[in-house]
C-alpha cells in the first residue's frame, strides 16, 4: 500500500461551501482548513457545529448575501439540499465558477488513497466512526470523513500522514457512486430516499453499482442477507452479522453486563474472545462486527482491536445516553427510518427488559412518512407509549394528508399522541416515567438538553 500522501487538490487556494454546517460538508471544510486552504461558507442557521468551525478559523455567514460570499473562490461546493433559487449558488453558476457537489470533492480526495467506504441505508455513521476510531486508537492511522461526531474526539474529521481514508459513503443523490473504495462495507439496503430512487429495486441496484466500484483486488464486506448483486468478480466478498452463524464474521455468547455488551467474534482466522462494547443497541453489536472485520482484514493486532472497541464511547445521537441513573434513563438517537426505529427499540429492550418505554419520535420528511407509513406504524406500536412531534420537512413542501396525526390514527397502542415541542417540555417536567427514548433526524435534538435537565430535576 502506498502510504505517501498524494494530493491532487494543491491548486485550490480558496474554497467556498454553500451549506457548510451540514455534517458531511463540515468534514470537508475541516479537511481543507488543515491543508492551508482559505475556507469560508454559508449556512441557513448557526449551530454548535458552525460555532466550532468558526473557532477553527473558518469564516461563515448566515444570510444569502452576494456581498459576503467569497468571489475569489477557486472551487464552490454545495449540497443537493440547497434550494434551486439560492442567490449565491446561482451567482457562482452564472459567472463561470467551478461549482461542484460534495460528492465530487470526496472523489478528488479519495481517488488516490487507500479508501475504506462504508455505505448503507442505516448503520453507516456508527460503523464508519467505529472503524476510524479503531484505526486511530491502534495507531494504524487514517484520515476520517464522518457523518457523525464520535464522543471520543468531538469532531467529524481528522487527518493523518498515512494515505488511508475512512469515509461514509452516502446513498442520497447517488453520491456514493463517485467513490472507488479498496474496502467497501454495505450495512443495509432497505428502501429509503424514494424521492430520489423511486422504487426499492432502484435502491438495491444502486448499491450493486457501488459494489462494482470497488477497485480490482478489493474487498466487499456486506451484512448477511443484503443480497446486493455485483457484476464485478475481481474482489473478495465477505459477510457479517449479529448471531448469524453462517456469516464470515459473526457474534457468539453475547451477554449484557452493566449496560455493556460482551461477546465473542468468530472470524475466518479464529475467534476474538470477550469483546466489550460500551454502547447500547444490538444493532451496534452488528456495526462493531463490521468495523472489526475491516480491522482484521488490514492485519491489525487482535488485542489492539479489542482495546480500541472497549474504548469507543459512541457517536452523538446514536443510542446516546443523556441521562442514566437508577430512576431516570434518557436515550437520544438519530433513527428516522422504520428499520432504524426497530433496531433502536430492540436494543433498548435488550438492556431494559420489562421496563415501560416512552418513545418520542419526530418523523423526518413528508415523502418518507408517506412511503414508509405502514412500517412506521408497525414499529411505533412496539413501544409502550408514543409521543409524536409534527413532521420535520427539511427540504420538502407539505403533502396533503401526510401528518403525524395520520400515523397516530393508524397505530394500535392506546397511549399515543401528537405534541408540539412546547407541550413536550411541559410533559417532561412532570412525567413519572423512568425510560424515555427520543428519536429523529430533524430538529428534535434542540429539546434534548432541556428535557435532560427537567428529568434530572424531577427524579
Amino acid at each position: 500500500m502506498n502510504t505517501q500522501i498524494i494530493n491532487p487538490l494543491t491548486n485550490i487556494k480558496n474554497i467556498y461551501f454553500i451549506g457548510i454546517g451540514g455534517i458531511g460538508m463540515s468534514a470537508l471544510a475541516r479537511y481543507f482548513n488543515t491543508q492551508g486552504v482559505h475556507v469560508s461558507g454559508y449556512d441557513k442557521t448557526p449551530t454548535l457545529l458552525t460555532d466550532d468551525l468558526v473557532k477553527e478559523g473558518i469564516q461563515i455567514h448566515f444570510e444569502d448575501d452576494l456581498n459576503q460570499m467569497d468571489k475569489a473562490a477557486t472551487v464552490v461546493v454545495y449540497t443537493p439540499a440547497i434550494p434551486a433559487d439560492h442567490g449565491e449558488l446561482n451567482y457562482y453558476r452564472d459567472h463561470g465558477y467551478n461549482v461542484v457537489k460534495r460528492s465530487d470533492v470526496l472523489q478528488w480526495v479519495t481517488e488516490n488513497a487507500f479508501t475504506i467506504g462504508i455505505a448503507g441505508t442505516h448503520g453507516k455513521t456508527t460503523t464508519t466512526s467505529m472503524t476510524a476510531h479503531i484505526l486511530r486508537h491502534t495507531e494504524y492511522g487514517c484520515n476520517a470523513f464522518l457523518g457523525g461526531i464520535p464522543s471520543n474526539y468531538n469532531t467529524n474529521f481528522w487527518s493523518h500522514e498515512k494515505n488511508v481514508v475512512v469515509v461514509e459513503a452516502d446513498e442520497y443523490d447517488r453520491s456514493f457512486l463517485k467513490l472507488s473504495p479498496n474496502i467497501a462495507v454495505i450495512t443495509a439496503v432497505d428502501p429509503d430516499h424514494l424521492d430520489i430512487y423511486g422504487t426499492a429495486e432502484e435502491v438495491l441496484k444502486a448499491f450493486g453499482q457501488y459494489a462494482d466500484k470497488i477497485k480490482p483486488g478489493g474487498t466487499l464486506i456486506q451484512k448477511m442477507g443484503t443480497t446486493v448483486v455485483t457484476n464485478s468478480d475481481n474482489k473478495s466478498i465477505q459477510t457479517y452479522g449479529y448471531d448469524k452463524n453462517d456469516a464470515s464474521y459473526h457474534t457468539q455468547n453475547l451477554k449484557v453486563v452493566d449496560g455493556s455488551y460482551i461477546f465473542d467474534l468468530v472470524h475466518p482466522g479464529g475467534v476474538l474472545k470477550e469483546v466489550v462494547l460500551n454502547m447500547g443497541g444490538l444493532h451496534n453489536v452488528e456495526n462493531a462486527t463490521a468495523a472489526i472485520a475491516i480491522a482484521l482484514s488490514l492485519g491489525i493486532d487482535e488485542n489492539k482491536i479489542k482495546l480500541a472497541v472497549a474504548n469507543f464511547k459512541g457517536v452523538k445521537r446514536r443510542f446516546e445516553y443523556k441521562v442514566k441513573t437508577a430512576n431516570k434513563v434518557l436515550i437520544d438517537d438519530y433513527a428516522h427510518h422504520p428499520e432504524e426505529l426497530n433496531a433502536l427499540i430492540a436494543g433498548v429492550r435488550s438492556i431494559y427488559p420489562g421496563e415501560k418505554m416512552v418513545l418520542v419520535f419526530q418523523p423526518h420528511l413528508y415523502s418518507r412518512t408517506q412511503d414508509q407509513c405502514e412500517g412506521f406504524v408497525e414499529t411505533l406500536d412496539k413501544a409502550d407509549e408514543v409521543i409524536l412531534l409534527p413532521i420535520y420537512p427539511a427540504r420538502e413542501l407539505p403533502i396533503p394528508g401526510v401528518t403525524s396525526d395520520m400515523l397516530v390514527e393508524k397505530m394500535s397502542i392506546s397511549k399515543k399522541q401528537v405534541m408540539s415541542k412546547e407541550a413536550l417540555l411541559a410533559w417532561a417536567a412532570t412525567t413519572p416515567d423512568k425510560l424515555i427514548v427520543m428519536a429523529g433526524a430533524g430538529d428534535i435534538d434542540v429539546c434534548i438538553n432541556t428535557i435532560k435537565d427537567l428529568l434530572i430535576s424531577t427524579k
